[in-house]
This record gives structure tokens, C-alpha cells and sequence, in this order.
């Protein structure tokens, strides 16, 4: 199977997810796997979109759970010989109005939308072949929460140096920030899911600069995504987006032409490089 082109999206028996796997089983040359943490709903998710004439496989993940993940590492090796596109996707949000503690809200958060993502890329992106694309679904928020953070924090995370290991750090000390109450005092915003799309952000940031040093020539596309407000379980009825308009930026990115040189690094909105 090493010759068929092969894509995943993560989180993806439901909302964006799903509409981004139902897009590239009409567009994307090769096989496209639905992943969901729960095997039922995940062949369900597959027999809907079966219903409409497409072709999804599934493999189970849980971003939350190493050896979930390392399990699709080991199987798309086996099998394809490595991976030509990565959407991560899968993440979490509380609704606004729950009353879980602020500081578990932030673990809680931070584990799967920051954590979970970066374990999906640690395992899966050195199986990207050449020319292959990683799109990580961030969000708007991002740029919001960046914005409400203090001047020290966004050069942090604005620096074209910041390292892996110094955001995992960041993240690290925004969870215990918010354990001991003192996260603005530290500078950072009140929004937990606003940090972890930092994350996300500057990981892809990080990510980008690592493909162009050790994999210049191999001419992998790798960029974050907002794909806007989107009527989901997560976002609710009042969205302004449809799943399937939702998924087009993602579904863009994910699709980008073999001879093209970007974007790359960057982190866009309605097909649009955004200003980070």
C-alpha cells in the first residue's frame, strides 16, 4: 500500500471533524481515515458518510492516550509506509457558563488541545512523506488570548527563537498559574482554551522551523487554522458557520498543491494568512 497517498483527521466522528473527512473523501486522491476515541461512534460516523456514496476507513485514537496514538503510528507505518496529510483536529472546550473550577477547567483543556496535539505530532510527523501537509486546527481565539496577554508573554510567544521545550514550559506554568490563582497576576488571560490555541499556534510556528532545518528538501506544508464559528456541539446553534463551511480552510491547506512553497509556518482564516 506504500504507493496509495493517505490522510487522517483526528477527532473527526463528529462537528468539523467530520465534515473536513467528508470533504477530502471527494477531493483527496487516496484513502481518508475517520479517527474517533470511541470505536461505535466512530463506524458510525463512517456509515453515515458510506450512506452518502464516500469511502472513510477508521482507526481508533485518543489524542489523550500515548499508546493510542503510537498504535496508528505503528499501523500507518506498516501499512502505508508513512502519511501524506495530518489534520489535527480533535479538541475540547467547556461551555461557557460550567462551573468547574477555572484551574481544572485549564488541565483539563490544556491536556488534549496543547498536550494531546503535540504527542499526535512528536509520533506521526516524522512519518510524513515528501510534499506531504499537517494542518493543526487552532482557532481565532488564539489571536484573542495572545492579545490579552501581558507585553512579556506575547514576545514569548511571538518570537521566531521560542523552542519546543520553552512553550511546553509556558503551557506547563499556565496550568500551575491557575492551580495557586495567580495567572493574571502573571500575566496570562482568563480563558483556558484561548492558551491552548496559543499552543497550537506557536507549535505549528515551532513545527514549520524544524521541517525547513532538518527537511528543507522534502517540501512538507505545515500551517494552523482557524475555521471559524462553526455549528457544533462545541460552539452551539448560533454559529454562523456550517460544519462543511467550517472545514473549507482546513480542507484548503490540506489539499495544497504539490509544487507549492506555502504558506507554511503561518496561521490562517478563511484561506487568509492571519497576522500573528
Amino acid at each position: 500500500m506504500a504507493n496509495v497517498p493517505v490522510a487522517v483527521v483526528t477527532g473527526s466522528n463528529k462537528g468539523i471533524g467530520f465534515a473536513i473527512v467528508r470533504a477530502l473523501c471527494k477531493q483527496f486522491p487516496g484513502d481518508v481515515y475517520l479517527t474517533a476515541r470511541d470505536p461505535g461512534r466512530g463506524q458510525e460516523a463512517v456509515a453515515k458518510l458510506q450512506e452518502e456514496g464516500l469511502h472513510p476507513l477508521f482507526h481508533q485514537l485518543d489524542i489523550d492516550d500515548l499508546q493510542s496514538i503510537r498504535a496508528l503510528h505503528d499501523f500507518l507505518k506498516e501499512k502505508y509506509g508513512g502519511l501524506n496529510v495530518l489534520v489535527n483536529n480533535a479538541g475540547i472546550a467547556f461551555k461557557v457558563r460550567d462551573t468547574t473550577p477555572f484551574a481544572v477547567q485549564a488541565e483539563v483543556t490544556l491536556k488534549t488541545n496543547f498536550f494531546g496535539t503535540r504527542n499526535v505530532c512528536t509520533e506521526l510527523l516524522p512519518l510524513v512523506k515528501p510534499y506531504g501537509k499537517v494542518v493543526n486546527v487552532s482557532s481565532m481565539a488564539s489571536s484573542s488570548a495572545l492579545g490579552g496577554c501581558s507585553r512579556e508573554l506575547q514576545e514569548k510567544f511571538r518570537s521566531d527563537t521560542i523552542t519546543e521545550d520553552e512553550l511546553v514550559e509556558l503551557m506547563t506554568k499556565f496550568v500551575e498559574d491557575t492551580k495557586k490563582s495567580v495567572h493574571e497576576k502573571e500575566g496570562w488571560p482568563n480563558t483556558a482554551y484561548g492558551v491552548s490555541k496559543i499552543g497550537v499556534t506557536v507549535l505549528s510556528r515551532i513545527q514549520a522551523r524544524m521541517l525547513n532545518e532538518k527537511r528543507k528538501g522534502d517540501h512538507i506544508l505545515l500551517n494552523a487554522c482557524c475555521p471559524g464559528w462553526v455549528r457544533t456541539d462545541m460552539a452551539g446553534p448560533k454559529a454562523t458557520k456550517s460544519p462543511d463551511e467550517g472545514a473549507e480552510t482546513p480542507v484548503y491547506l490540506a489539499l495544497l498543491p504539490s509544487d507549492a512553497d506555502g504558506p507554511h509556518g503561518q496561521f490562517l482564516s478563511n484561506k487568509t494568512v492571519r497576522t500573528w
